[in-house]
């Protein structure tokens, strides 16, 4: 495995951006299908976002995967220190619960243009569950969510594709 950034060259991770971003788990192990496991690194990504100066628009909390979009609410905020924060933390937490390691290393992540909709990717994340057969409807899946958006009105185009 190469250990070539997976960051842009010359790109500013701090300040006010949109970022989409994912994290995968150690060797691809669903860990998330504890539930425990899952609530809680659903709590402390909620958790954290503020705290980092990050509007959280939405998540999930796949089995073996974590999407989550991000908007900056400050010329200070840092996604790479947030990031950094967020999966030491909750690997931590689940090494003590398991003695386990809970992420690989690196994420992948992806600036929003300001042509890209920050609606369309928040759906792209919040159907993730239903695409991988998890769930058959928008919000049923215990561990994807928003705060931001109105989910009916989000998935309005949901129920004309299905």
């Amino acid at each position: 495995m190469s250990r070539r950034s997976l960051r842009l060259a010359g790109a500013s991770y701090v300040g006010y951006q949109r970022y989409f971003a994912t994290t995968c788990t150690a060797l691809r192990r669903p860990v998330f299908t504890e539930r425990w496991a899952a609530t809680a690194v659903a709590e402390r990504l909620r958790k954290d976002a503020p705290l980092s100066a990050f509007s959280l628009q939405a998540y999930c909390v796949m089995p073996d995967h974590v999407h989550l979009l991000v908007h900056a609410k400050s010329e200070r905020a840092d996604f790479q220190a947030f990031m950094k924060r967020f999966k030491q933390m909750t690997g931590f937490a689940y090494k003590q619960q398991t003695r386990q390691k809970l992420w690989q290393v690196g994420y992948h992540d992806r600036i929003l243009r300001d042509d890209e909709s920050s609606e369309t990717v928040a759906r792209y994340i919040l159907e993730n569950p239903i695409r991988a057969g998890l769930t058959t409807a928008p919000g049923e899946y215990p561990h994807a969510w928003s705060d931001v958006y109105d989910l009916e009105a989000l998935f309005s185009s949901w129920q004309t594709r299905t």
